[in-house]
């Protein structure tokens, strides 16, 4: 019953809906590969929608995720074509790489006290420029052999490496919201930074940490996204960012629970998932796509804050009588 009432159990009721009405839709939807093809695509959103919710947690926000994880493909692709590596020695250079972009956000917000969305807004430029400035809009091809047999390994023949990427990163970033003491600071800043500090957490401390780790997980998005296609794009994740934030916002964050809060997020990229998929297979035009999810993200998220209200005021009415 508690799950029902849930935000996590209304979206997957809604979840269960689409099942339904895509399965009868288009004989294809269901099929294994489809499934598993909807999965795969999503990973790098998956990840990146998991950092950008601990950021959401301490009332941050980050647009650069998106142009991050662009230069960070780029910095990998020019990386292995020079020198020939493969993993793992691309993955440390991409996780590096972005931990320490991510820091240079946290350090900004943190300690020069810039408004996250200003930081973000200008490392967002900064980032598209640079990427464009190195490729000058052109694809990045031929990368080791190697590499690209690494991007086709399936665990079983079945399963898709990059999923063995997110399901790492969920099941690390859960473990550490509940049991480490940074993932404790972290709720104890969402929940009121003031009252956090005067309980002795160093509030900027945890920024600068929720920012790197962002990076990183933009670096491993760069790492996973490079190997499924197997070549760069520099203008893939242009205006990602939007659609990180809406998962986010669509699933969670719920600030109570750490497996809920992670699992709330990995249910909102499977809401957007299926909306993109079933619009697809119902061969609506791609223009009408980014109209009809933002529609449904309005929808969505305009119920949830009335139902919100609506809880508020009936334990204001029940403090009231008693």
């Amino acid at each position: 019953m508690r799950l029902i009432k849930s935000k996590e159990g209304g979206i997957l009721l809604v979840l269960a809906l689409l099942f339904v009405v895509l399965s009868a839709a288009s004989p294809v939807f269901l099929t294994a590969d489809n499934l598993i093809d909807l999965v795969q695509t999503n990973v790098v959103l998956s990840i990146l929608a998991v950092g950008m919710t601990l950021v959401i947690i301490i009332g941050g926000i980050d647009v650069s995720v998106g142009a991050m994880t662009a230069a960070i493909t780029v910095l990998i692709g020019k990386f292995m074509v020079a020198a020939g590596y493969s993993f793992p020695i691309t993955s440390l250079v991409s996780a590096a790489s972005g931990t320490l972009l991510g820091g240079l956000n946290g350090l900004l917000v943190s300690k020069i006290k810039v408004h996250a969305i200003v930081v973000t807004l200008a490392t967002l430029s900064i980032f598209n420029g640079i990427t464009m400035y190195v490729t000058d809009g052109s694809w990045i091809n031929n990368l080791p052999a190697s590499f690209i047999e690494f991007g086709r390994l399936k665990l079983f023949g079945v399963i898709p490496v990059q999923i063995l990427f997110l399901i790492a990163v969920a099941a690390g970033t859960a473990y550490m919201l509940k049991y480490l003491r940074i993932g404790r600071a972290i709720y104890a800043m969402g929940g009121n930074p003031l009252s956090a500090e005067r309980s002795g957490i160093r509030t900027d401390q945890v920024q600068l940490f929720v920012y790197a780790y962002m990076g990183f997980l933009a670096g491993i998005s760069a790492f996973v996204h490079t190997s499924i296609y197997r070549q760069v794009d520099p203008n893939a994740f242009t205006g990602f960012e939007l659609q990180v934030i809406a998962a986010v916002v669509l699933g969670g964050p719920t600030y109570w629970a750490a497996l809920a809060a992670v699992a709330g997020t990995l249910l909102g990229v499977g809401l957007l998932a299926l909306i993109g998929n079933g619009l697809t297979l119902a061969h609506v035009p791609s223009f009408w796509h980014k109209v009809i999810t933002g529609l449904f993200i309005v929808v969505a998220v305009s119920i949830d804050v009335i139902q919100r209200k609506y809880r508020e005021k009936r334990l204001a009415r029940i403090d009231v009588m008693s």
